[in-house]
Order: C-alpha cells, then structure tokens, then sequence
C-alpha cells in the first residue's frame, strides 16, 4: 500500500479550507475542524479557513479567490456533495476545472463502500486542478472528512509517497499557462 521514501525531505503545502453549509458556524465546523488538525498534523499549513453558505456563485468565487492565491496550493471544500437542492458544491468547482482527477471522487466511493455499503452513492466527491491549484469537493461529514485525508489525500499530498504523487507534479500544473 503506501510507501514513504524517507530519503526525499517532506515538503509543506499551503491548503485552504471551505465549509459549505447554510447552518454550520466556526464554533460548530466539526468537518472543517477535523480537517484542519489532519492537515496540521501531517506537517502541512491551513492557509485560509472560511465557511460559506450553499450557493454556486458564493462558493465559486471564494474558491476562485483562493485559486488565483498563488500561496494556496489546494483547497479543500466540505458540503454540499449531496443530492438534494441544496448541494451545489460540484457544480460550483467544477466550472473552475482546467483538468478534472476523476481517480479521487472514484476512489473516495470506492473507499467509502467499505464503509457506509451503497450509501456511498450519493456523494458526489470530486477533484480537479485550476490554475494550478488542486481542488477537493468532500462531503460534510466528518467521518467521510477524516476518511478522504486519512486514505487518499494525506498520501498523495506527501511529495515522499511512492510511486508518485500530487505535490511532486505542482511544478507542471500551470505549464498550458505559459
């Protein structure tokens, strides 16, 4: 499974959070609390932390915001992957995609199944890169949080992992842009 190259030095990457709810505040952001601890514990920076309410436009520009951020490297939105009315998160980010990973919302459900059987469905987790920042939509649990950092992203956020990885490719993100 994941293999850590311990020669190579760890390199630290600039990660902002976006809770998208209508009721959610910072004093009960259980989502965007368990993902700020991972990414801290891991050795990474929280760059930016906010909370937005389910709509397209707002969600849209804050992420864009923090795309156009040249200190921001990824972002993270929790909410709004569902299926009901409310849940535009998708629809949000992915305007924004130059490249979509399709791997991470498949090997989210993937994972996911394990876990919660065919519920998994309903999450429309996705994954994309803009302007060479990459963008993860997770949904607003905090389990289904701690289980998109514990078993994909905080591998593939570790430019150490074996055999390749997301951090190492930052560099190239923006080489269309030239």
């Amino acid at each position: 499974m994941p293999k850590i190259d311990e020669s190579r030095p760890f390199l630290p990457v600039n990660i902002a959070v976006v809770t998208v709810s209508d009721t959610r505040s910072a004093a009960d952001d259980r989502s965007g609390d368990a993902l700020a601890e991972r990414i801290a514990g891991a050795g990474h920076r929280v760059a930016a932390r906010a909370i937005v309410k389910d709509d397209i436009a707002a969600i849209r520009a804050l992420v864009q915001s923090h795309v156009a951020d040249p200190q921001i490297d990824v972002v993270l939105t929790t909410g709004g992957t569902g299926v009901t009315g409310r849940d535009v998160t998708p629809e949000a980010v992915e305007a924004l995609y130059e490249k979509a990973i399709p791997g991470f919302g498949e090997l989210f459900r993937q994972l996911s199944y394990a876990k919660v059987g065919t519920s998994t469905i309903q999450s429309r987790a996705t994954g994309g890169v803009a302007n060479g920042t990459y963008i993860f939509a997770l949904p607003g649990s905090p389990s289904a949080c701690r289980d998109a950092w514990d078993d994909i992203l905080v591998w593939q956020l570790d430019n150490r992992h074996r055999p390749c990885n997301l951090v190492e490719l930052m560099p190239r993100l923006r080489e269309h842009l030239a």
